[in-house]
């Protein structure tokens, strides 16, 4: 599905209270009701997919009997899916209005149980597909030129025949994938709803619940021992459970190893790749880069310690701005701050923008029980997409807020352009939306700035970006690696093996023998903390989108002919190429290491302005 989280893993996790008036304005909630104007709506759109299921049946083993015929069925296939993501859509967010509510559990289940039935009937098409040979296929599009829609989708069929079962194979896996999917079920339900958050007292005397909110809001304080007392407390709770999420990111482990292996793929890390026609110089250009970079990073960190007045950084100095500020950016300012920022996109994304952030897209503020962090679900085709935000009023949720308006209007630009079976994109290219969108920011509001205390802010902020979206994901990148290789082979993995390997890779990272950054031993659990390792091979593509990200954003502002027409067609395009052609036919090669050494280049050149401003107030 067509459906991007940026939760925990970028530090959006934010904590408020309720508003003020203890209600939230209708204006800042999203209308579910463009899907569905109830429940019951949903259980009839529900039963209509159930009867679809059986009509898409009767298409097994008839495929070929004529061009229309085929037509046919790829449609039916198509509204068969439609149907499903918008069904999908409404229930997990039903659930992420209030996740303690049983309903909302009830109806998101339901929707996973409709996902296994849709897979089991759906399961005859690959092989099916594959049986008729990409000759009769060709044939059948050219008699029937209304079929071209699928041209794409039927090639990304044919080129895995050699990773595709049979019929009855395809069916098992897809009846097994709702037996397989506990180990992110069980995480999400221990990590977000009932783990045992510690309770602390700061030094002015107030007491928090770390829970993870209140972890993203506090680990930022400016006080140092109330960020290590913070750290403690989280951590220490993790690390009491981390024989339980040693256990469910093993068994999320070897389920991709046993799906790589059934597929006939050498390794995880291929078989996730293959999925989008990846090249796997792409992950390895990443990772050798991020690593030969890391004196940059080091650099950061030093640039940190001298800013912060700390003659030792440890981790928890890791979060807090280097420069302090109250300004505020209540919804309404971060709104209008966002659609200036844009305006180098053209008129009409700047107007479609603006008209969604007034039509119900969003749930923008914080409230008990609430999903945590941002994420843009852009599943519905019919509809529009919708934004799960908590709006904190600072200027990180400013830099959210464009980030995931960033993936809406991607989604928006693809429906708009694609038939539905094109309109889907991948990771790959829906991160460089989101990243160009926070960089187009940057450039505005470095612009706007008043003073050079106030461009020192966005400096910070934008080094800060740097460091999460392309060292911290390549270093994750690197954690995935290792883990899934050693299962891969038939390695066993516990808690503390697991957290081990992270420690290393994480202390790597930041110079800890070098003592560029010390990092306690009860931190290293921090591999437990991150949701996305429950989805193989996900997060490298933060570092590559940043990096590609840039260099549009760069073209873009400097006016460079056709540059903001080729990254508006990748948007465009949605699912319709394979995403690494079509970002290396935009000019950005990301299995080269041109633009990682750029983005490189980009955070020396923000250290390097933010050092001369240091030296004006001398």
């Amino acid at each position: 599905m067509t459906q991007i989280f940026r939760i925990a893993l970028l530090g959006l996790a934010l904590a408020l209270p309720l508003l003020a008036s203890g209600v939230e304005p209708e204006a800042d909630r999203w209308n579910l009701k463009d899907l569905y104007p109830s429940q019951p709506g949903w259980d009839k759109d529900a039963g209509t997919l159930e009867q679809e299921l059986k009509d898409l049946s009767g298409c097994a083993g008839r495929l070929a009997q004529s061009p229309a015929r085929f037509k046919r069925c790829l449609d039916l296939n198509s509204e068969v899916l439609k149907r499903f993501y918008r069904l999908y859509g409404y229930a997990s967010q039903s659930r992420d209005e209030d996740t303690s509510l049983p309903s909302g559990q009830n109806l998101k289940q339901r929707a996973d149980v409709l996902g296994t039935r849709l897979e089991e009937a759906t399961s005859f098409l690959r092989p099916e597909i594959l049986g008729l040979g990409r000759s009769k296929v060709n044939a059948l599009l050219k008699a029937n030129k209304s079929a071209a829609i699928y041209a794409h989708w039927l090639d990304d069929i044919l080129r895995s025949a050699s990773h595709t079962l049979d019929r009855r194979g395809e069916e098992l896996i897809a009846s097994f994938g709702a037996a397989t999917s506990a180990a992110e079920a069980v995480y999400s339900t221990l990590a977000d709803a009932e783990m045992p958050w510690p309770k602390v007292r700061l030094s002015d005397g107030t007491e928090v619940v770390v829970d993870q909110t209140a972890y993203e809001k506090y680990r930022a304080l400016g006080n140092r021992s109330d960020r290590k007392i913070v750290f403690d407390a989280f951590w220490s709770k993790w690390r009491e459970f981390e024989r339980t999420f040693g256990v469910t990111l093993y068994e999320q482990l070897k389920k991709d190893a046993a799906l790589a292996k059934i597929r006939r793929y050498p390794d995880s890390l291929a078989q996730a790749l293959d999925a989008n026609r990846l090249p796997q110089a792409v992950y390895d250009t990443l990772l050798t880069q991020a690593e030969l970079h890391l004196p940059t990073l080091h650099r950061y960190f030093k640039l940190r310690a001298r800013m912060l007045g700390l003659s030792e950084m440890r981790y928890y100095d890791i979060y807090p701005p280097m420069v302090s500020s109250n300004l505020k950016y209540p919804i309404g300012l971060s709104t209008e701050l966002m659609l200036a920022s844009v305006k180098p996109l053209g008129t009409d994304y700047v107007r479609a923008m603006a008209q969604g952030t007034k039509s119900g897209w969003m749930d923008v503020y914080p409230r008990p029980r609430k999903r945590s962090g941002a994420y843009m679900n852009g599943s519905a085709y019919d509809v529009h997409p919708y934004l799960l935000l908590n709006h904190n009023d600072d200027y990180e949720s400013l830099t959210t807020l464009a980030h995931e308006w960033g993936h809406a209007m991607h989604s928006y630009l693809s429906i708009r352009s694609q038939p539905f079976i094109n309109a889907e994109y991948p990771t790959f290219t829906a991160e460089i939306a989101s990243t160009t969108n926070e960089l187009l920011l940057l450039d505005h509001m470095l612009k706007i700035a008043q003073d050079d205390s106030e461009r020192m802010i966005y400096l910070d902020s934008a080094l800060e970006n740097l460091r999460g979206t392309f060292f911290r994901q390549a270093m994750f990148a690197a954690f995935e690696r290792d883990i899934h290789a050693r299962v891969d082979k038939g390695e066993s993995l516990t808690g503390e093996a697991l957290t081990k390997i992270y420690g290393d890779i994480l202390k790597r990272y930041h110079g800890d023998t070098q003592g560029v950054v010390k990092i306690d031993e009860l931190y290293t659990i921090e591999w437990a903390f991150i949701p996305h390792f429950y989805n193989r091979f996900y997060v490298f593509q933060y570092a590559t989108s940043i990096t590609a990200g840039a260099m549009f954003a760069s073209e873009i502002l400097n006016e460079k002919p056709l540059a903001r027409e080729r990254y508006l067609n990748i948007l465009r395009a949605g699912g319709s190429r394979y995403p690494y052609e079509l970002v290396k036919a935009a000019g950005v090669d990301l299995a080269t290491a041109a633009p990682y050494q750029a983005i490189v280049a980009r955070m020396n050149s923000i250290m390097d302005q933010i050092e001369v401003i240091q030296a004006k107030g001398k």
